[in-house]
């Protein structure tokens, strides 16, 4: 679990980093390939344990 998680924090980082080098050069493609990366970091909601 703590492998998965970091992988997945270190995903949206990077997209982050990507989404803001776009941000700042200018360009459009390299921002839009880092929220693109971002999101497909997050994990898909509903699959968390449910607490009863």
């Amino acid at each position: 679990m703590t492998k998965r998680a970091s992988s997945t924090s270190t995903e949206q980082i990077k997209g982050s980093v990507k989404e803001a080098i776009g941000k700042l050069t200018g360009d459009v493609r390299v921002e839009a390939e880092g929220r693109r990366q971002k999101g497909e970091a997050r994990p898909p909601r509903g699959t968390a344990p449910r607490r009863d």
